[in-house]
């Protein structure tokens, strides 16, 4: 045995696990990790989605013994030493780390069997993935139940996520859902699982009350971040928490919409897709976000504010200059976003707190803060 092998205790101390981000092998299929897991857990599976339901149907049909020797069939040979020799690299990569399946039962059993029979020593993760998110799940619940809250809202573009970039205790649930919250939210990279986001919003918050931080600062959001549902327990109290409201200029506005909804979404576009590939599918995507709320703008006004946009993207991608953007952005602005929030501020009023600029805002809630 190497010297480099890590020591094998198996553990189930869940809290230790996420407060140090503990490197974590899932062996799950990838079908499951698929749904959702956890910030520092690589998918290296036991088996394929493919054999994980072979090995299924004969359980059912023939009992766990029969599904045993299934599952050894099906991974032996070559196909099992290749598993084993990734989960050893990472065994030897990471050694403080851990392994883990759905309950913490057979496939992390036969896992762990395995790298021994290799020479490495690996511990697992008892009760599993089961387990590790049940502890997640009353997480967030004991931090909705037992911290104070304290929401910042304003109409669109006046920068709310700067201020939440400004405070210690701010929690980003729209940086969780990788969303910024609006119809035209949705970034170049894909969303997380409800299951991932979930999970990743509950360590956040456990991390930080382990910091000692019992008051938190959200974005006032709707239920749904694109297509991430915040936690219930979490909305239904941000409709009761106190709201900071942040106040800007409309020119402001346009202007901080400009740099985060085109120029900076376009150049995560080209990062993603490359400097000829990119703009193009930015500019699909910015319309596709405008015929999104087709219905709620009206045929007319929708049509009009596409030819607006059809000509500042190609403007943009022949050039690269963005003025023209701030025609539409400003016509939405204000005919579209600011009656919608203003009658949101007005069924809200009774539980603003606080109303000011940027910099008064960031100084008011770190103030209560303290």
């Amino acid at each position: 045995m190497s010297s480099d092998t890590p020591a094998c205790t198996d553990s189930a101390d869940y809290r230790e696990i996420f407060l140090h981000d503990v490197p974590m092998i899932d062996t799950r299929a990838p079908v499951e990790f698929n749904r959702g897991s956890f910030p520092t857990a690589v998918n290296l599976p036991l088996m394929t989605d493919d054999e994980r339901q072979k090995v299924g149907t004969c359980y059912k049909q023939h009992g766990q013994q029969a599904a045993i020797a299934l599952g050894h069939d099906l991974v032996s040979g070559a196909t099992k030493e290749a598993r084993v020799t990734a989960w050893a690299e990472f065994a030897h990569t990471h050694p403080e780390g851990y392994l883990f399946c759905f309950r913490g039962g057979l496939r992390s059993q036969i896992s762990q069997q395995w790298l021994a029979e290799a020479g490495v020593r690996y511990p697992r993760i008892t009760g599993g993935y089961k387990a590790m998110r049940t502890f997640l799940i009353e997480e967030t619940e004991s931090a909705v139940r037992d911290c104070g809250f304290t929401l910042v809202g304003g109409m669109t573009g006046t920068g709310k996520t700067e201020v939440l970039m400004q405070l210690d205790n701010a929690v980003d649930l729209e940086g969780h859902a990788n969303h910024r919250g609006s119809s035209f939210g949705k970034r170049a990279t894909a969303q997380p699982t409800q299951i991932t986001f979930e999970n990743a919003l509950a360590i956040d918050f456990l991390k930080r009350r382990a910091a000692g931080q019992s008051r938190f600062v959200l974005e006032d959001e709707s239920r749904l971040i694109g297509r991430c549902s915040v936690p219930l327990s979490l909305h239904q109290g941000m409709r009761d928490y106190p709201l900071v409201w942040l106040e800007d200029t409309l020119d402001s506005r346009v202007e901080r919409i400009l740099k985060d909804y085109v120029v900076d979404l376009c150049a995560e576009f080209v990062a993603l897709h490359g400097a000829e590939k990119g703009p193009m599918a930015f500019a699909q995507a910015l319309r596709q976000n405008l015929a999104n709320i087709r219905k709620r703008l009206g045929g007319q006004r929708h049509t009009e504010l596409d030819i607006i946009m059809q000509d500042a993207l190609q403007q943009q991608i022949a050039d690269g200059m963005v003025e023209r953007h701030r025609d539409w952005i400003a016509v939405l602005i204000r005919d579209y976003y600011d009656p919608m929030y203003a009658h949101q501020a007005e069924k809200k009023a009774v539980r603003i707190v606080f109303r000011g600029n940027q910099q008064e805002v960031i100084e008011y809630l770190r103030a209560q803060a303290k």
